[in-house]
């Protein structure tokens, strides 16, 4: 069957169209999407802006005719924690679903790192073992660890690069002091709940998933998009803790310049980098492995299972 899968995160609303049946990986056959930046459409009430709202119902009515002309049967449409976390969440999609007939679920934290461990764990099988999962998005960090396809452990953290890029970066290059305070932050915040990881020992497998982890490990030399997602790619903490000072040091423009970078997200860089440095120094993880599969394949994979177990 052909699905339409409606990922309304925290910078972009991306419409994925697969084609997905039981017992295959779900093949792309189009994508959509457009920078809504939704994390920065915040008043300071917390409240998603007019603007906000115009810019979420308005890629919502493309979208849907985007997978109608692909012949989209279903459309599972989801929101994450920017929305999620706005004042006005329930006015803001009661108010997209009266202009575009579209129903948009609001995916819990520990949902969405339970359905991106899905997607990892069906992306590297039964052989990687123990995992240990984890997704930078715009709006919060997914962490999720454990041994079948359901993880053990499931959390989300207010950590995603988009909203400490608000918070701390607004006024351009941060100085010394922002980015240690930051980074502090950070760490505490990681730490206080690690133990709920850590506890079950090292994993077998450590992955990363999102834009923000794929494009580290582009700029720590990691192989580019276009040679295909089943090229193994890592991000190594050494390089990771190298290359920082000097993202740090560099222009929006200049980084806007490095590879896997895109202008839109140029800002988003050192906050993100600080994330995925705490991760993998708090959880003692040398390197990650970046998987193409993420959120988006784990509501496919789950809603298939669903299907599945209803015919049987």
């Amino acid at each position: 069957m052909r699905l339409g899968v409606l990922d309304i995160g925290s910078n972009t609303g991306h419409l994925l169209v697969v084609d997905a049946h039981r017992g295959a990986a779900p093949l792309p056959a189009y994508s959509y999407k457009q920078p809504l930046r939704l994390a920065e459409h915040l008043d300071e009430s917390g409240s998603v802006t007019p603007a906000g709202v115009d810019a979420l119902a308005a890629f919502t009515t493309q979208a849907l005719r985007v997978a109608e002309d692909k012949g989209s049967e279903d459309m599972l449409a989801f929101a994450t924690s920017a929305v999620r976390d706005a004042v006005n969440s329930e006015a803001v999609l009661a108010e997209v679903r009266e202009r575009t007939g579209q129903a948009i679920a609001v995916l819990s934290g520990e949902d969405e790192a339970r359905l991106t461990f899905l997607a990892v764990r069906r992306w590297f099988g039964w052989s990687a073992g123990r995992l240990s999962v984890f997704d930078i998005g715009g709006g919060s960090l997914e962490i999720a660890g454990g041994a079948d396809e359901e993880p053990d452990v499931a959390w989300s953290l207010p950590l995603g690069a988009a909203r400490l890029a608000r918070q701390h970066f607004a006024a351009g290059t941060p100085d010394e002091d922002t980015v240690r305070a930051l980074r502090r932050q950070i760490r505490a915040d990681i730490a206080r709940d690690a133990g709920r990881l850590l506890r079950a020992g090292t994993p077998d497998h450590a992955a990363a998933t999102s834009k923000t982890f794929r494009s580290l490990a582009r700029i720590c030399g990691a192989a580019p998009s276009v040679e295909g997602p089943l090229v193994p790619r890592t991000l190594p903490l050494d390089t990771l803790t190298a290359w920082i000072p000097k993202l740090v040091a560099m222009s929006p423009a200049e980084l806007a310049g490095l590879p896997g970078v895109s202008t839109s997200r140029s800002h988003q860089v050192v906050p993100g980098a600080l994330v995925a440095e705490a991760v993998m120094d708090i959880f003692e993880l040398p390197a990650l492995e970046i998987c193409p599969w993420a959120l988006r394949e784990g509501v496919i994979l789950e809603r298939l299972d669903q299907i599945t177990a209803g015919l049987e």
